[in-house]
């Protein structure tokens, strides 16, 4: 069975450590002692506040769940460790330098940096951009002004440009643009909207090129104990940790 090192025990690692089946947490890092206790005893893992201490503890991979910061801070440590990671807070790979900083790791220490679907669908098929001629791509992201700390009366724009500039601009609501980017091997273009009609977090991609054209729509509903984040986003680390060691795997 696959052990993993949670980083992170916030809403995310509390669906991935309820979701456990084919694989098993025997570690968790929090920055708050009280918290990474109570999540440990709950989950029976093994509770963390120094990051050190929980990078030595025998695991076959740790999943980032805890924020772009924590991304940033931890990634290289962990590669560096000998360890595989999953980086779910994918906006700290906005920055080019640091990415390919971590790539290079990766590539000569012979480790995988995992980087799940998230809050969308098709991200697998999406990096048939890295092979073949792309035409058009965009997304097209609507949320309720309340998730962005705003208020409208009606749907408003609030950025239209690419990708690593909605990521300066809008920090929090970044990871499904740097994902696209990453998995179609270009700066994709990016709208974001807020609609107080709009009561899920919509995200739609018009890809186009020579493979034909698609159109993905998909409207995520909250996780369960925390409104600012998509079950969706939850349940794909789950699928991506539960096909590690499946002898059928199904996608790119």
């Amino acid at each position: 069975m696959i052990t993993v090192g949670l980083l992170g025990c916030g809403n995310i690692g509390r669906v991935i450590a309820a979701g456990q089946e084919n694989f098993k947490i025997t570690a968790v890092y929090d920055v708050v002692p009280a918290r990474v206790e109570a999540f440990g005893k709950e989950f029976d893992a093994k509770p963390f506040s120094d990051f050190t201490a929980f990078l030595a503890e025998p695991t076959d991979i740790i999943v980032e769940a805890a924020s772009v910061l924590a991304a940033t801070e931890h990634a290289q440590e962990v590669l560096e460790a000998g360890k595989d990671i999953v980086i779910m807070s994918v906006g700290a790979l906005a920055d080019i330098e640091y990415r390919s900083r971590l790539i290079e790791t990766a590539r000569q220490l012979k480790r995988k940096i995992h980087i799940p679907s998230g809050a969308i669908m098709g991200l697998d098929n999406i990096s048939i951009g890295q092979i073949s001629r792309i035409d058009k791509f965009v997304l097209r992201t609507t949320k309720n002004p309340a998730s962005l700390a705003r208020e409208a009366t009606e749907r408003t724009q609030l950025f239209s440009g690419k990708a690593h500039d909605c990521v300066r601009q809008y920090p929090k609501n970044t990871n499904v643009a740097e994902s696209l980017s990453i998995a179609c091997g270009r700066d994709v273009d990016v709208e974001l909207w807020m609609d107080p009609d709009e009561d899920r977090n919509m995200h739609e991609i018009f890809f186009e090129g020579e493979f034909g054209e698609a159109y993905i729509r998909v409207r995520n509903l909250p996780s369960p104990d925390n409104p600012a984040t998509s079950y969706l986003a939850a349940l794909s680390i789950l699928t991506l940790l539960k096909n590690l060691d499946n002898p059928l795997v199904i996608g790119a």
